[in-house]
């Protein structure tokens, strides 16, 4: 027998509960726009970064979402975010800081 908590109310504001006028798929997107600004200068670029965005999506250039089914992009943001803040961290960036803050809240 299940030990589920049946009739339980769901409140949309739990973690992981709802993902209800949430848009991880943007959400990603805008980290990955900071982190394509940031690389582009030469000196914020190395090797990983390079990698990094090899493994970028198509799905992310053309904006599309239903291109992405499996969630590649979120996936790819969400499992280098350490690395992502250092980076976003030691430029001081509080634009790019927030854009994956909030991804991680929503998404990750």
């Amino acid at each position: 027998m299940c030990n589920c908590k049946k009739g339980k109310n769901i409140r949309v504001d739990e973690s992981y509960v709802s993902f209800k006028d949430i848009d991880c798929f943007e959400n990603a997107c805008e980290v990955v726009d900071h982190l394509l600004r940031i690389c582009k200068d030469p000196k914020n670029n190395n090797a990983y970064w390079e990698k990094f965005i090899e493994k970028i999506p198509q799905a992310y250039y053309d904006r599309d979402a239903k291109k992405d089914p499996n969630e590649a992009l979120l996936y790819l943001v969400c499992s280098n975010a350490f690395y992502i803040i250092e980076l976003f961290e030691q430029l001081d960036d509080e634009d790019a800081i927030y854009a994956l803050e909030k991804c991680e809240q929503e998404c990750c």
